[in-house]
């Protein structure tokens, strides 16, 4: 897991990125490639400076495996390809965490986006407020809204020791 001191560098700018990705997959069902970059780019700029070089690298390497790993699974037909590009950029920053906590987070983000957004397309006022939002037709999932909250939950469960 991330040292404390790393999350708290990490968190206000992979929280905005997070949340940018989140509304940009609920909206237009897709995941901006300067979104991805962004938050490579947390990584690579601001990554020299919250954790040692030789983790740094590690994070890259992680990065560089999950993209590879993320289009062969966009190309079977597993998952879309912004979803994949984003999970690639968002592998370093997992650099030291259990699998069991990264992989059971996921799964209750991924089981808490599902539901609050087939609640939240139900709610007339929400729905007529954001009724040119592309998910509440479309027959995918917004898979960033899941994504976005395993990265924003796991920063925070890094700064758990501060407290």
């Amino acid at each position: 897991m991330l040292s404390p001191v790393s999350a708290i560098v990490f968190f206000p700018f992979a929280c905005a990125i997070a949340i940018w990705v989140s509304w940009s997959d609920m909206k237009f069902m897709k995941i901006p490639n300067k979104a991805v970059l962004a938050l490579l780019a947390v990584w690579v700029v601001v990554g020299l400076l919250a954790v040692p070089f030789q983790l740094w690298l590690y994070g890259l390497g992680l990065g560089a495996a999950v993209l590879v790993a993320g289009f062969i699974l966009t190309a079977a037909g597993g998952v879309g390809a912004g979803d994949a590009k984003f999970a690639a950029a968002m592998a370093p920053f997992f650099i030291h965490a259990d699998l069991r906590f990264v992989f059971g987070l996921f799964a209750a983000c991924l089981l808490g986006a599902f539901a609050a957004h087939r609640l939240a397309r139900l709610i007339p006022p929400f729905r007529a407020a954001t009724e040119d939002w592309a998910s509440w037709t479309h027959k995918d999932f917004p898979m960033g809204l899941a994504l976005s909250g395993t990265l924003i939950f796991y920063l925070l469960a890094a700064l758990l020791p501060l407290f």
